[in-house]
């Protein structure tokens, strides 16, 4: 996984970042705060993951799979799949 290995500081830091937020739902539970707050919580942490998803797979289309920059009709739709995970995992 060398795409891993080479963003593997800043993967780490947004691994970081959600571990943060995770426990930052888990104070709020025990806090016993606001269903509308927990929500916003989990919300953001469903979109850090999504994002963490979506770039590490990005990462393996373009490192494994195919040059998603290339001119051929599999680069076309490599970025076509990369351009759609992104915007689903948002």
């Amino acid at each position: 996984m060398a795409h891993t290995a080479r963003n593997k500081v800043k993967l780490l830091q947004r691994v970081r970042r959600i571990k943060g937020q995770i426990e930052a739902v888990e104070r709020a539970l025990e806090e016993e705060r606001e269903c509308g707050e927990v929500m916003q919580l989990l919300a953001a942490c469903r979109g850090a993951i999504g994002s963490l998803t979506a770039e590490v797979l990005e990462g393996h289309v373009r490192s494994h799979m195919v040059d998603p920059d290339g001119k051929n009709a599999k680069s076309r739709a490599a970025r076509e799949l990369i351009d759609v995970v992104k915007t689903y995992m948002r």
